[in-house]
């Protein structure tokens, strides 16, 4: 099994806020690079197209309120995989408040053999860090 684990990211939002907008998948599209194509989805699942190499379909799986959800292949998908959000609260203090913000990580989980983990560690990496960093930008907006 090849685990890739995204950056933290420090979300200036609350866990709750930020998983009800990764909960969705419709706003998974807000997240993506600009080479997925043909986005279709619903609030439990999608898929998309990545230009150049493959279609694929996700769907959530599991979801634990404010700190996780899982996500799992669809019906397309050239090998088993699972996407899962972890969230954390962040206390930070301020003046005379506490202010709630949210770590935030993405752990992609794949079933490759040896070649194509070669070949593909990096640009899941690359990947899964982008969400993050997409996830941080979208911030207090969620």
């Amino acid at each position: 099994m090849t685990r890739i684990e995204s950056n933290f990211a420090e979300i200036n939002n609350t866990p709750e806020k930020v998983y009800d907008f990764l909960s969705n998948l419709n706003n998974f599209e807000k997240l993506m690079p600009e080479q997925v194509i043909n986005w279709k989805s619903t609030e439990d699942s999608c898929s998309f197209t990545i230009k150049g190499m493959t279609d694929l379909s996700m769907r959530i799986y599991e979801k634990t309120p404010n700190s996780k959800i899982v996500i799992i292949p669809g019906e397309k998908a050239p090998f088993n995989f699972s996407l899962i959000c972890q969230l954390n609260i962040v206390p930070a203090y301020r003046m005379e408040a506490i202010v709630t913000h949210t770590n935030a990580q993405i752990i992609f989980n794949a079933e490759l053999n040896t070649v194509m983990e070669m070949l593909a560690k990096n640009p899941f990496q690359n990947f899964v860090n982008m969400l993050v960093a997409k996830l941080k930008e979208l911030g207090d907006k969620l």
